[in-house]
């Protein structure tokens, strides 16, 4: 329970008879903003807690993924403002390289313009200027979400501190020895003309074929399969297994490439599995990245055999083709060679695209810069292992290893000009300069800057710490480093998760970038298929938040949040939290028009009612299972906790128990107005960092206190009292069983029925005007004939439904019940006792089996009661 720090107004205030959240949400952010609740103090002496939004894409727009993952940050960071924490949320984007400089290139090409004919320096500007016209209107809709980001300490990946942030780690990275150059295979986009890292590949089953072919002549033949064709014009060895006896013969032999006039080595090397296919593979060690690497262990030639647009450079015939029309062309020429010995089509195989334009990815050998990793990663392994930062749910813990201890080195060059640009200056002798961001660049004649940039994953990379103002010593990075959570989706813990452990553990001398790594799943249909633009099921959550309130769409996203486990989303379930945000409201503003006050302190013990002691023990219970459910991210749980309490305890429960107190009135009425007052205060305050906007409305409303965003956040007094919640059990569980019997009976909810109660010498009797209300049941009057008769809870209820049903016609229906029943479960007991049948079916079809013939004999039970209890005709 809480103290208040402000008392209610006088007069009830009043609310609307209906909650209207496109009336309320904008307003509200926009005061939450203008008195700086989200900007955090440096200076403050609380406590700091701290979390920096996954950047998003500067060309992005908000999808359930954003919403998802800031629903969840946004109520970390709500929550522990509440707790007294000096809060800092710090928003910002990515600049998104490839993405953005793609976007720019379209508008050219509208304008039959392309990159080279502005130039590089025009070209940039024109980024510039898209970025500031277009870029970042997801952190527009992020506030229509009500995300309570720090707006005041917003950055930018491009902006000038995190760019110097870029240089200086790369000057030290180049120091200390752990950036260097070099020719590798990498994943090249023919349409992007640049390198992409492996997050930047998608991959997905297509349609190709699988070729067999013969090299060599006569006894020194050998046959390989390749679903890359065109790449054997560039094959400069066939490899096998050194213990293969088949090839034994031609080891260190050369034989025939067809279609040139190149004979090629046979090479022996253990990454050959004899046992698959023929056991012997074609060696393209520009093309492959196995190829390369056995082309470096036999020291073999790497011939480069197509240009950056995946054109053919080599061998007449097909020089200048198309990667895939000279596919169909060496088929071609090597079918009428009798080269071809199988041809399988279609040979379905995992194929990788580029995420950004689709296109078909080239493994190629290029000069690029890298990341010497091993040293890096291995203090990213440790930091985990030692229990410096925890990854949750903590089975993810496998998969990081997997990864990180296993990790390549990173090729961070791309061949764009938006981003980065790398730091490194080549002069007329083959000088190789790198220039920190203190340093003035060599010049004069034959200098020139490397015109590749950083790939994305470099800068943000730095993000916890640079965006804090690292290099610099700032006030900002000595109080809020390291931050406390990193929010994030399990699909980018190998890229980014990792890359800001390694640059992060580098650059602040072993200090972890966050403390917890809460890893979240990807949102899906309510089907659990994943969501795309291209699939019918996306949706856009600004219609969902036109539509139901950005409060609806919190709360079922919240809802769905398991640790590390997809999330189903539908629109179905974004009406039952709107429903849940006008129940809150509705109950709300009831309570408020009978008296419900936080006005003053909670009335002594001994004065409350058993209901009265019930729903504070119950309140008190709920915020301990709150506090516990956040400290371990279980927001799906603490959501349901949440629902349960609010809706089913407070609203379906209390409100209506208390409903003769208020209309009898008096002192009784008076205490339970406060302690309404107070369960809809701590209530409200505990719902708040899910569902703000709604919660705000009427909690300043109700209490007068200035906002909920400073408010304290409740505590667990310790207060429980298990006598008043097993005797509230007691009348809960008499108005659930009466229900029920008179749902079976046809009974509308509100029909008034004819009834005589036996509470004496139990805890229900001083509850009977209350469980009258609930049941819609009247004083037994003259005449009154008991036609059927429930004990329940130690008590009595007889019932007079003469005249309210037609007995006859229900005896009927529930006979045909019964009966189809009956057939239900004999069926199912001929199956399970069948052993021919056991003995076949699958355990999935056994066990529907068993579940069939389990609400079988539970429906003949039911249906039994019911018509025992039925009025005798």
């Amino acid at each position: 329970m809480t103290e208040n720090p402000s008392q209610q107004p006088a007069s009830t205030p009043e609310l609307p008879t209906q909650y209207a959240p496109a009336e309320v949400e904008g307003k509200l952010y926009e005061r939450w903003v203008e008195r700086g609740y989200f900007t955090a103090d440096p200076d403050s002496e609380k406590p700091p807690y701290t979390i920096v939004i996954p950047p998003p894409n500067v060309t992005g727009a908000l999808h359930l993924g954003h919403a998802f993952q800031v629903t969840l940050m946004d109520a970390l960071t709500r929550r522990k403002r509440m707790q007294g924490f000096e809060t800092l949320w710090l928003p910002g984007m990515d600049h998104a390289g490839i993405a953005t400089q793609n976007k720019v290139e379209q508008q050219l090409a509208e304008e039959g313009k392309s990159r080279q004919d502005l130039g590089r320096e025009q070209f940039t500007e024109r980024v510039w200027q898209w970025k500031e016209e277009f870029g970042g209107r997801i952190l527009g809709q992020l506030r229509r979400l009500g995300a309570g980001l720090d707006w005041s300490r917003e950055r930018f990946t491009m902006d000038e501190g995190l760019s110097k942030a870029v240089q200086t780690i790369f000057k030290k990275l180049y120091d200390d020895e752990l950036i260097y150059r070099a020719e590798r295979i990498i994943n090249w986009c023919p349409r992007c003309l640049t390198a992409i890292s492996d997050i930047e590949v998608d991959y997905q089953d297509d349609d190709g074929e699988l070729v067999s072919l013969k090299y060599g002549e006569g006894d020194e033949t050998l046959v390989v399969a390749t679903t890359r064709v065109e790449t054997m014009l560039g094959d400069t060895a066939v490899a096998v297994h050194p213990d293969d006896e088949r090839y034994a013969h031609l080891i260190g032999k050369r034989i025939k490439l067809p279609l040139t006039d190149r004979t090629i080595p046979v090479v022996a090397d253990h990454h050959v599995d004899p046992e698959f296919g023929t056991g012997a593979v074609k060696v393209t060690p520009a093309h492959d990245p196995n190829d390369f690497a056995i082309g470096q262990r036999h020291g073999l030639e790497s011939m480069t055999i197509m240009d950056e647009r995946g054109v053919i450079t080599v061998h007449g015939p097909f020089q200048g083709l198309d990667r895939f029309e000279a596919r169909s062309a060496i088929v071609a020429a090597l079918r009428e060679q009798g080269r071809v010995v199988a041809e399988k089509r279609p040979y379905v195989h995992s194929v990788g695209h580029c995420s950004r334009c689709k296109t078909t990815v080239e493994p190629r050998l290029s000069l690029q810069w890298w990341v010497k990793v091993e040293t890096l990663a291995g203090a990213a392994g440790d930091a985990v292992r030692d229990g410096r930062v925890e990854l949750h749910p903590k089975d993810m813990e496998k998969r990081y290893f997997d990864w990180v201890d296993n990790l390549n080195d990173w090729c961070i060059s791309r061949q764009l000009w938006w981003g980065h640009r790398i730091p490194v200056w080549y002069g007329p002798a083959g000088e190789v300069v790198c220039v920190g961001p203190d340093e003035e660049p060599p010049s004069g004649d034959g200098w020139t800057q490397d015109p590749d940039v950083l790939d994305t994953w470099f800068s943000s990379g730095l993000w916890p710490f640079s965006t804090l103002g690292w290099p610099e010593e700032t006030p900002d990075l000595k109080k809020f480093y390291s931050t406390d959570v990193l929010v994030t989706g399990h699909d980018i813990i190998f890229f980014w998760v990792v890359r800001m452990m390694m640059f992060g553990l580098y650059a602040m001398d072993g200090e972890v970038p966050f403390k917890t790594v809460a890893l979240t799943g990807l949102v899906r249909d309510e089907f659990g298929k994943k969501m795309s633009k291209s699939n019918p099921n996306a949706v856009d959550p600004l219609d969902w938040m036109d539509n139901y309130g950005s409060d609806a769409v919190r709360f079922t996203l919240a809802k769905g949040a398991n640790p590390g486990a997809d999330v189903p989303i539908g629109e179905d379930w974004v009406q039952a939290s709107r429903n849940f945000a006008n129940k809150i409201w509705n109950a709300t503003r009831f309570a408020m028009m009978n008296g419900a006050t936080v006005e003053g302190p909670l009335p002594p013990v001994e004065q409350m009612s058993a209901t009265d002691r019930w729903i504070l023990s119950r309140l008190n219970a709920t915020v301990a299972e709150v506090d516990a459910f956040y400290d371990d991210f279980q927001f799906a749980k603490l959501s349901e906790s949440l629902y349960h309490f609010a809706w089913d305890e407070v609203f379906d429960w209390y409100v209506e128990l208390s409903k003769t107190t208020f209309f009898a009135g008096g002192e009784q009425a008076k205490v339970s107005a406060r302690v309404l007052g107070e369960v809809l205060d701590v209530t409200l305050r505990v719902l708040h960092p899910i569902v703000p906007f709604v919660t705000e409305q009427l909690w300043t409303t109700l209490t007068g206190g200035e906002s909920l965003v400073v408010a304290d956040w409740p505590e667990d007094s310790g207060f429980r009292d298990d006598a008043a919640e097993k005797e509230i059990e007691l009348v809960q569980q008499v108005v659930t069983e009466v229900r029920r019997f008179r749902s079976d009976q046809g009974l509308q909810p509100g029909q008034k029925v004819p009834a005589e109660l036996t509470l004496t010498g139990t805890a229900l009797a001083p509850h009977e005007a209350a469980i009258r209300q609930l049941l819609r049941l009247q004083p037994a009057g003259d005449g009154f004939h008991a036609t059927a008769t429930l004990p329940v809870a130690g008590a009595t209820v007889a019932l007079d439904l003469s005249g309210t049903i037609d007995v006859e016609a229900e005896r009927k229906r529930l006979t045909k019940d019964l009966g189809a029943a009956e057939k239900e479960k004999a069926q199912a007991n001929g199956k399970l006792n069948n052993e021919a049948f056991l003995g076949k079916a699958p355990d999935n079809v056994v066990d529907k089996i068993r579940g069939r013939l389990a609400k079988a004999e539970a429906d003949i039970e039911r249906i039994t009661a019911q018509l025992a209890n039925l009025p005798q005709s």
